[in-house]
């Protein structure tokens, strides 16, 4: 039998467990202080749910699980081969959300603000930053069409991360539908803009010269295609710059808010920059769409935007909705690539047992908990391998009650 783990998912030694547990804590800590509640949803959906969801790629990667007993068999029986699988792992948070509100909106108040934290899965060619099985630390706010929940969000997203110590970073925004009228106005059709917004995602990878050969190999319109490339070699830098293009409008005006808005709140510690070429992949979005850019990782560690129709595939009506992830994992490996060590309120404790006095030291444990993390470890024949050992768990003190009453620090000094 292996002992490695499947391909894109991972073990966690316990030193690694204790940051990710103090990573999620200040987090949720974060999230609730602002009024956020947070809930629970299974990792399996209904994979009609699922297939349906407008999730872009993401829908593709859908880790499917078969049908049980007589319902498999009859399937395989009359050769309905793509009908095999009835629910499959979720691929994000926010189509089980929705499904949530949809059942339980009755109870709900709103703006229903929320908190969920996670595993997600995805059927990934597992490569770096890119797993299989990862958490999403995510917070939604349903029932309101103002652009105060996109502010709130942000911020709030933010605070988190300057908790947690994440060093510099910038939020990228952009609207879907700016960018829309955008392309509309260049010359491509409304069934177009969809495939287009494919293309132009690629920007930072193939550039302008390779979206431009994609719209071409997709046949567009080329006055269209020339249109566009001109808005690539012109790219607008602020939002003022998107006046000029596209003149007064109330998207404009809705971003412009949310961007001065932040500003403010950020007093300096974060940045908030516009940048048209931000698309993100999931077609669900409706409105504003926002990135976290690290200077300490390539890619993005974060992100999230508007939503209001997702909603609205389970009851038939559309509900307003925003929402913003953290990317949990690339911020854990940031933070673990750079030696970040958590702060334990509480010392660690070794208690060393011989043969024979094993209950005293449970006890012994008991009197001391409420001022030490404490473990208890049975003396070897090579005592100070142990104590090297406790060293490098992190453990402070040790005590040897056969020997003395004392609490010694593994540097020398008593505590």
């Amino acid at each position: 039998m292996k002992t490695t783990s499947v391909k894109g998912t991972n073990d966690f030694l316990p030193k690694d467990s204790a940051l990710r547990d103090f990573l999620q804590s200040q987090i949720l800590t974060t999230y609730v202080s602002q009024g956020f509640g947070r809930i629970y949803t299974p990792v399996l959906e209904d994979i009609e749910n699922l297939e349906k969801s407008d999730g872009g790629d993401n829908v593709s990667l859908i880790f499917k699980v078969l049908k049980r007993g007589e319902k498999f068999n009859s399937a395989i029986s009359n050769g309905d081969f793509s009908n095999l699988a009835d629910i499959g792992l979720r691929y994000d948070l926010t189509l089980p959300l929705c499904r949530f509100y949809a059942e339980h909106k009755a109870v709900l108040p709103n703006p229903f603000k929320v908190i969920q934290m996670g595993n997600v899965y995805r059927a990934e060619r597992p490569q770096k930053g890119r797993d299989r099985e990862f958490v999403q630390c995510d917070i939604d706010i349903f029932g309101s069409e103002s652009p105060n929940c996109e502010v709130e969000l942000i911020d709030t997203t933010a605070q988190a991360l300057l908790k947690i110590g994440i060093g510099e970073f910038c939020i990228r925004i952009n609207d879907r539908r700016i960018l829309r009228k955008i392309l509309s106005n260049c010359g491509f059709a409304q069934k177009d803009l969809d495939s287009v917004c494919i293309s132009f995602d690629k920007l930072d990878k193939i550039g302008c010269d390779g979206v431009v050969e994609e719209l071409r190999e997709k046949n567009f319109d080329n006055n269209a295609i020339e249109n566009f490339e001109n808005i690539l070699k012109n790219m607008p830098q602020n939002v003022q710059d998107l006046k000029n293009i596209c003149g007064e409008q109330e998207e404009i005006k809705s971003l412009e808010y949310i961007m001065n808005s932040v500003e403010s709140l950020s007093e300096g510690k974060y940045s908030i920059r516009f940048d048209l070429s931000l698309v993100r992949g999931q077609g669900y979005y409706t409105g504003a769409v926002f990135e976290i850019e690290s200077k300490d990782f390539s890619g993005s560690i974060g992100g999230g935007g508007r939503y209001d129709n997702l909603v609205g595939k389970f009851t038939g009506q559309n509900v307003p909705a925003v929402g913003f992830s953290i990317g949990f994992e690339r911020i854990f490996s940031i933070l673990k690539n750079s030696g970040k060590i958590v702060d334990e309120e509480k010392k660690k404790l070794a208690i060393i047992y011989d043969e024979g006095n094993f209950v005293e030291c449970m006890k012994l444990s008991k009197q001391l908990k409420n001022k030490y993390n404490i473990c208890l470890f049975e003396r070897p024949k090579k005592f100070g391998k142990l104590l090297s050992k406790l060293e490098d768990m992190n453990f402070a003190n040790y005590i040897v009650p056969t020997e003395s009453n004392e609490i010694k620090s593994l540097k020398g000094d008593s505590k």
